[in-house]
């Protein structure tokens, strides 16, 4: 049985923290571990990267890469998670699956710029989707059980080639 007064904790498993400043015979006297004057014996301020006015790592090394800002922020929907919510009852079978029906089914939590259907996992009812994307192999389980998609962002950029 475990009594209050034999709980110890393992040999060694915490260490006694070292006391600085306390004479030279200590090897944390003098300076207390904190090295010669200027800035860095100073709290609060020192030049992350600065290399003594040599040029900085980064500013040697050169650019690369870019933000595409026309990219879509797509949630990206497998076909496996979406068949879960259809035997939860959030969507009913043979209905219409959009945007805002998967918001409303709890699939995703924000619309963002549309959703991307991907094909992992496994699709038993027959559905009908309005989506940003889809992938070949979820379009093919989709229309293997008769359902449809209709990409939206095909309609999107048909009208603006036009």
């Amino acid at each position: 049985m475990v009594k209050l007064n034999d709980l110890r904790d393992n040999a060694g498993s915490s260490k006694k923290r070292m006391r600085i400043g306390r004479g030279i015979g200590s090897g944390k006297g003098k300076t207390g571990g904190r090295g010669g004057k200027g800035q860095t014996a100073r709290s609060g301020v020192r030049i992350k990267g600065f290399e003594g006015g040599q040029m900085p790592l980064h500013r040697r090394l050169p650019k690369r890469g870019f933000n595409n800002i026309f990219a879509r922020d797509l949630n990206e929907v497998n076909l496996g998670r979406i068949q879960e919510a259809v035997e939860a009852g959030k969507i009913a079978a043979g209905s219409t699956v959009t945007v805002e029906s998967l918001v409303a089914a709890g699939v995703i939590s924000k619309p963002r710029d549309g959703v991307k259907i991907l094909g992992q996992g496994e699709l038993k009812a027959k559905l009908a989707f309005e989506v940003a994307g889809a992938s070949k192999s979820a379009q093919a389980a989709i229309e293997k059980l008769g359902g449809a998609v209709k990409l939206l962002a095909a309609q999107v950029e048909a009208a603006a080639q036009a």
